[in-house]
Parts: structure tokens; sequence; C-alpha cells
């Protein structure tokens, strides 16, 4: 089967979306696919083009599926209007090379989203060479643009335009799939047949993340010289504006004198705001990391005592952090911020214990999740059974495939 995969995250980026589209490219090559894909050079999270690429020039790799990576406009501190322009960048230049794969004739084209901006070019080329399109939301950008207050008030002529067009993009492909039921439930609203609409979650390599050797944990604590005596809270991940980590450093400041390790490894455009707040409050208790190499990760999340998965009120429906697949794969204790109505929220009360669900935005509730995590076993298995039944990378994928187009897509034994 010929699959065009036309996304603007890709591999080598380590977290997100460019991780799992990667992953789940090598996977379709695996089982004898022919697949090619359309993206940019790799960027995220830290809003810089990795050295050995060019955000101005186009790029062919061959391997064992073609890639082409087309320029864009990179911000340095993303805005609602920077990041417009990015997303439209990249639609723009793409959209050449995208309409160049009319010769190829794919059977299905995959779109990733973000960015919409692309699915336009995609419906074109569908039209051009019979082949079926396939839409994966793994983030409604407009509902959390509009969520988080990014852009402009929901009932502004703006946001009714974005609003309109995001339902147009959902409504004219042949099947939209996304992370979590409440993403299914809400593509649904915006007028998706629900028979066209499949569940698609991230998933784990569990495996790798259960078995995790004690000399791993050791070699990356020493690395990152974090002390034995402290209780480590981790938070792994992008640094933005849907996390809102601000408030971490809150209960870092009330929490001065505990013996807890505040630690937090990633990149993104609000991590030199935080650092600067953490300078300015002379907090010890705080430290900051680079993302690490995704062969670290297992010991990295098996060492903490308590991981935080943060976001802001409004976030925690439209985006399904893809950093809680491993957490719960290594059997980690969690504290999550999410409303009860939530994707997250709901979660929590349907399998009690998998994490402690806390009010966003709140430093209060956030500090007392945090002592309620740290008071729980070291290990949590009510998070590996979850994973282990439902995020198996294997599984996820054949599913996937399976639902998709069962007739067509034939997958290997």
């Amino acid at each position: 089967m010929k699959i065009l995969v036309y996304g603007i995250n890709y591999s080598p980026e380590l977290t997100g979306i460019g991780k799992y589209t990667g992953e789940m490219v090598e996977w379709m090559t695996s089982q004898g696919h022919e697949v090619r894909v359309i993206t940019a050079p790799p960027y995220y999270p830290a809003w810089e083009v990795h050295g050995e690429y060019s955000a101005w020039r186009y790029k062919k790799e061959q391997g064992a599926a073609t890639v082409w990576r087309c320029p864009l406009y990179v911000p340095k501190q993303p805005s609602t209007l920077k990041r417009l322009i990015h997303l439209g960048s990249f639609a723009v230049s793409s959209f050449f090379p995208l309409l160049a794969q009319r010769r190829w004739k794919p059977d299905r084209i995959i779109g990733v989203v973000p960015t919409l901006f692309c699915v336009p070019g995609m419906r074109l080329l569908a039209k051009l060479s019979g082949a079926r399109t396939l839409l994966h939301i793994q983030d409604y950008e407009v509902d959390a643009m509009l969520g988080l207050g990014m852009a402009c008030d929901r009932k502004s002529n703006v946001a009714k335009l974005a609003q309109r067009f995001e339902q147009s993009c959902l409504r004219n492909v042949d099947n939209v799939s996304t992370i979590s039921r409440s993403m299914m439930n809400k593509a649904i609203d915006k007028g998706v047949d629900p028979q066209r609409v499949i569940f698609f979650p991230n998933w784990s390599e569990v495996a790798r993340f259960r078995d995790v050797a004690a000399a791993d944990v050791q070699v990356v604590r020493e690395s990152l010289r974090l002390p034995e005596e402290k209780k480590i809270v981790l938070y792994s991940g992008n640094i933005g504006e849907k996390q809102g980590l601000e408030s971490v450093i809150d209960v870092a400041q009330r929490f001065a004198d505990r013996p807890y390790l505040f630690v937090i490894v990633g990149q993104g455009g609000g991590k030199k705001r935080l650092e600067k707040r953490v300078t300015d409050c002379g907090l010890h208790n705080v430290v900051f990391h680079p993302l690490q190499p995704y062969d670290a990760l297992p010991a990295l999340l098996k060492l903490a005592d308590c991981h935080l998965v943060i976001q802001r009120r409004g976030a925690a429906d439209a985006v399904l952090p893809s950093k809680l697949t491993n957490i719960l794969a290594v059997g980690g204790n969690a504290v999550i911020t999410a409303e009860p109505e939530t994707e997250l929220g709901q979660l929590c009360d349907r399998y009690p214990g998998i994490a402690v669900c806390v009010e966003p935005e709140s430093v209060d509730a956030l500090a007392e999740g945090i002592e309620c995590c740290l008071a729980l076993p070291a290990h949590n298995a009510v998070a590996r059974v979850y994973a282990e039944r439902t995020l198996e990378k294997e599984n996820v994928l054949r599913q996937f495939i399976a639902a998709l187009s069962p007739e067509e897509f034939g997958v290997k034994s």
C-alpha cells in the first residue's frame, strides 16, 4: 500500500507529535507498506531548527521511507501571530512537493494536525490522485488557541471564521482519527459522521518502560546530579503556553524547606521566562535540564517520585499530553491538572489510583496533590496495568491500520 504522511512535525524530534509520527512511519514500513513523508525540518520543542538542517532549503532524505523536508518560518519566541505565520509558511512551502506526489498516486494520505492550513492541499491531491484521506487530530489547534485566550474571543468574527474553516476540514476528508474518546466526541460535535471517526491513541513501548534496570536509573541520576536524599518532582516535556508551569514555581517556593527537588526537563518558548523567575525568587530547589535522549527516558521517568502533567484550564480536552503514556508504562505516580469533565479527569475517575487529579491553575491544589502523590507507594500498579492493556505500541498501530481500511491494509502477522 502506498501511504503519504503529511505533517509539520516528524523525527528526529524527541517529544510530542513528531515522535509519534516518526514511530508510526517506521512501523508502517516494517509492515511492507511504501511510505513517503512531507514534513518540515525538526525544530520542536526548542523552536530552533536542528543544526544539521536548514529552515530555508528543501531537503530529500532516502531511507525506509522517502522524506521531503520543506522550509518554514520558526519564531524564536512564539506568539499567536507568529504561530499562524509559522503554520502558514509550512502549508505554502509544502504545497508543490505535495502535489508532485500525484504521479506516485498514493492510496492513502494521512494528514497530521497541526496544521489545518495543510488540509486544502491534501484534499486537492486526493482529488487528483484518487487517494482516500485521513486527518489525524493530535491537537485541536483552534480550540486550544481560543480556550487559552491566545487569540480572540470565541464569539468574535475571527473566531467564528476559524471554527468554520476547521469544520470544513474535518467534514471533507474520508476519515478523522484522534487520540482520546473525548476528542472523538468533539469531532462528532463538529459535524463529523461518527462512522468516520477512528480511535488512534498515542502509545508506549510498554516493555521498554516496564523493565528499567536500577543501574540505568543510577547513571541518569548521576549525570543530572540529582541527590539521593531528595524526593524528585519531575516535569519532562514541552515548556510552552499550554502548560502554565508558573504554578510549579509557586509550589516550589512554598516547599523551599522540604526535601523536595523540582526537576524541569525540556525545551520550549516559556523556558527562559521560568528560569528567570526561579533566579529572581532565589530558589535552590528547582533545576532545569535539556531534553534527554530517548534511550535515557525510561530511567529518567523511573527515578521520579512524582510526575507532573500540567496544563492550563481550557487545554486539557483539546490536547492529551503524550508524556502521560510513558509515565503510566513505567508505573509512575503523577499529578494531573484537569477539570473533572475532561478526558484526563474522566480517566482518573474511571481508574481510581491511576493518578492524582487536581484543579488546573490552582497553586493550593497542586501543592496538595504533590504531597498526596509523594505519600503513595513507589510503584503504581494501576497505571502499569492500564498501560499494558491499552497503550502497547504494536497493538495500537495494528488496530489503527485495521480500522482505517481492513479490506485494503494488510498487516503482516
